[in-house]
């Protein structure tokens, strides 16, 4: 993190230039520290709930860009196909994901998300709002209206970087089918 911020400071023209970057060191350690313990809190959260980081990565992944084939998936888990098709195995046998066929090729398999893999989806994000509020809680009006300024400020700039540079929030995970 350090080292990107040291890489800007000596941006050239038309690259980023901070106007604190101590203060954008500051600002990055803090939100990676605060996202560390978040997932962390949330990660033991689901696994109560009987859910693994990975089902819920693939929950994710199938309720965003739909269904996707077997090796696709393995792509975007980074692993063999076989560990992906063990993980997908565990997942169908508690009937979080299905697979399909595609009629004009039975060789090719899909996995789609079910129902109940959606509500067990929803479930998570409920525990991880919750636990959002429980953290805001925390917090008095006067710092949750710096906070607020604070968070779209940042989406603020988000936009305009994104307009600036339109590959900016393309999402790289393309949906396949």
């Amino acid at each position: 993190m350090t080292s990107t911020i040291n890489a800007m400071r000596g941006a050239g023209p038309g690259g980023p230039a901070l106007a604190d970057p101590a203060a954008a060191d500051a600002i990055m350690a803090g939100i990676q520290a605060a996202l560390r313990e978040l997932r962390c809190i949330g990660s033991q959260r689901m696994l109560h709930q009987g859910m693994s980081k990975s089902q819920h990565y693939v929950l994710s992944m199938l309720d965003m860009h739909g269904e996707m084939s077997m090796s696709r998936l393995a792509e975007m888990l980074d692993v063999s196909l076989s560990n992906a098709t063990g993980l997908v195995d565990r997942m169908e046998e508690r009937e979080l994901v299905e697979r399909v066929r595609v009629p004009d090729d039975r060789r090719v398999v899909l996995v789609r998300i079910t129902d109940q893999g959606r509500e067990q989806l929803s479930q998570a994000e409920v525990l991880q709002d919750d636990l959002i509020v429980r953290v805001l809680a925390e917090l008095d009006s006067a710092q949750l209206a710096g906070a607020a300024r604070a968070v779209e400020d940042v989406r603020s700039a988000i936009q305009r970087v994104a307009a600036l540079d339109p590959g900016f929030l393309q999402h790289r995970h393309r949906p396949t089918t």
